[in-house]
């Protein structure tokens, strides 16, 4: 999710695009868990809340089958806009809301099941957010979220002092957005305080070697966004440079590994 001006902090272009599709495919496999985790299935209505370009919306839909509907949410015109050619293309049951999370048009005790991922961190009002979202969840509706609980584990073995303190700017110049970059760590005593059972809580976490897929999401990251801490003044070109100098030299370290940032799932029943 983004702020209200439409400039979202990761962005929106081609790259950040293809980031977000490397991602989702690093993981899928926890998505589908925490669906499972959730019990969505056929016929139900699901909401998709910050679907960015729809990656997740699209395999929901799929689950929600025919009889079904699956409402994907986004604030950028661009992601909601390719979501609709993905589901024109693929003839999928998707309803597309280009609104900020506080100005969807969601119908009371509407909704079956509701997912979210990495889009709560960006929100100086989650509280609020996550109330509208209840107040249109169905009795026993379930509420599947998937957040960071502590970013700050992101971290290499060999350690590497230039690309550990670009980790640590990028992390600085997303919580100055307003949101809680960890999230995840306050849903379970939110969902309580709004009336939410907690059904269940799981740890998620990746750690890669370089030969393997898992690399690439964060490698993904670096190579889109430690560029654009120049223009916010986070890090010069050189600090960027000799950062992912060093990361690219990791990938030929025997043994070398890399730690991603600890996520939560958390599943809430009304």
């Amino acid at each position: 999710m983004a702020k209200p001006n439409n400039d979202y902090v990761l962005g929106t272009e081609a790259l950040e695009m293809h980031r977000l599709g490397v991602q989702h495919q690093v993981w899928s496999t926890e998505a589908n868990i925490a669906w499972k985790n959730a019990g969505f299935t056929a016929g139900m209505t699901i909401l998709d809340l910050g679907c960015g370009p729809g990656f997740c919306t699209q395999e929901l839909a799929y689950i929600a089958g025919e009889s079904g509907h699956v409402i994907g949410v986004d604030l950028s015109p661009k992601y909601i806009d390719f979501l609709k050619r993905v589901s024109d293309l693929h003839n999928l049951e998707i309803e597309t809301i280009c609104a900020d999370f506080m100005e969807m048009d969601l119908e009371p005790n509407s909704l079956d099941g509701v997912y979210t991922r990495w889009a709560l961190a960006w929100l100086p009002n989650v509280k609020d957010v996550l109330r509208k979202v209840i107040s249109a969840m169905k009795p026993g509706a379930t509420f599947a979220v998937q957040e960071y609980y502590d970013w700050t584990l992101l971290q290499t073995e060999p350690y590497r002092e230039n690309l550990y303190h670009a980790t640590r700017q990028a992390r600085e110049s997303m919580s100055d957005h307003g949101g809680n970059l960890d999230i995840g760590r306050k849903i379970p005593g939110l969902f309580h305080e709004l009336g939410l059972e907690v059904i269940s809580t799981r740890h998620m976490t990746k750690q890669a070697r370089s030969h393997e897929h898992d690399w690439n999401w964060p490698k993904s990251f670096f190579n889109t966004y430690l560029p654009k801490l120049v223009g916010m003044g986070k890090l010069t070109q050189k600090q960027v440079d000799i950062a992912l100098s060093e990361f690219r030299e990791l990938e030929d370290v025997p043994g070398a590994t890399l730690q991603a940032p600890l996520m939560i799932e958390v599943i809430g029943r009304k």
